[in-house]
């Protein structure tokens, strides 16, 4: 049994070179644990003395070979965004056999999609009526991992996270605008710019896997992971302008621009079937986590933006 601000020591983290993964990895280097960063070619840019092993986790063998040994595997991979449907089941019960192959704990990394368009902020007890498909696709992979922890099969915990940005975090649409913001770029926000949205900041997403990793009372649970009070896109903007000293120019895309755009682009091919979630405030709370493991400080908003410029600076110089 894990008790309270105990690490574990040997974890697996796949998908170690995302955003999330590799947050996990130095939060868990920082609580000096023993750490397995997985990745597919094996080099993810991580700390001095974390393992590093290439495996493909989307097979039986290489799901295993990855979680050997572990005592929790923090899952951070997913498959290409545009291919969640064709790939990430399968995905997914390749990674849970190897989980329970060799006993471990499963600490899955989640968003919010499951839930749809909702009126008022989302917590844990909020309807789950997706109407996207991402969102459907993400809804039946969390089922079927609780499921799966309520068999006795494997023991499982899932935090969810909004649209994240920080450093390493580039694949989100708050990572792009920060990203374009400091090469100088017009930055673009889907839909509208003064609706609230929560933003998760990478660190804080990683301590609050890890917390979930540490604490048995997180097992057979999804939890919505704490983060900063809401933004609106213009305020978020506002605060990546006071760490550029500089101004940024916004702009503002509609739904029909983002399919054009989704002729050319894949990513934003895939932003309209979650339109909701810019369209109208989107934001949530993360009170049971609190009231379950105590109280988390998360990352002041200015102090996050300013770090993640600093490291979008750095990868420019390099």
């Amino acid at each position: 049994m894990s008790q309270k601000g105990q690490t574990p020591g040997h974890v697996a983290v796949l998908g170690a070179a995302g955003g999330i993964g590799g947050a996990v990895v130095r939060e868990l280097v920082s609580r000096s644990a023993s750490v397995r960063a997985v990745t597919r070619a094996g080099g993810a840019d991580v700390p001095a003395g974390v393992e590093q092993v290439a495996a493909d986790l989307a097979t039986r063998d290489g799901a295993r070979a990855a979680c050997e040994g572990a005592s929790v595997v923090y899952h951070c991979a997913q498959p290409p965004y545009g291919r969640w449907a064709q790939e990430f089941p399968s995905l997914n019960e390749c990674i849970l056999e190897g989980v329970e192959a060799v006993g471990a704990k499963l600490v899955f990394a989640d968003n919010l999609y499951m839930f749809g368009p909702v009126r008022g902020p989302l917590d844990d007890d909020s309807p789950q009526e997706p109407r996207s498909a991402k969102g459907r696709v993400r809804k039946e992979l969390a089922d079927a991992l609780l499921s799966e922890h309520r068999s006795g099969r494997a023991r499982v915990a899932i935090g969810r996270a909004s649209d994240y940005f920080g450093p390493g975090g580039s694949g989100s649409v708050a990572g792009l605008v920060i990203a374009d913001a400091v090469a100088g770029k017009k930055v673009r926000w889907p839909a509208r710019g003064d609706t609230a949205h929560t933003f998760s900041y990478l660190p804080d997403v990683a301590r609050g896997l890890v917390t979930l990793g540490e604490r048995d009372e997180a097992d057979g649970e999804a939890w919505i992971l704490p983060a900063a009070p809401p933004l609106t896109a213009r305020e978020l903007v506002q605060h990546v302008e006071r760490a550029l000293g500089r101004p940024v120019k916004l702009s503002l895309t509609s739904k029909l621009a983002m399919r054009a755009a989704g002729l050319f682009i894949p990513e934003a091919r895939e932003v309209p079937d979650i339109w909701y979630q810019f369209d109208a405030p989107f934001v949530a709370t993360g009170t049971r986590f609190e009231s379950t493991f105590g109280s988390f400080a998360v990352t002041p908003i200015g102090d996050a933006v300013a770090a993640t410029v600093a490291w979008y600076r750095e990868q420019a110089r390099d």
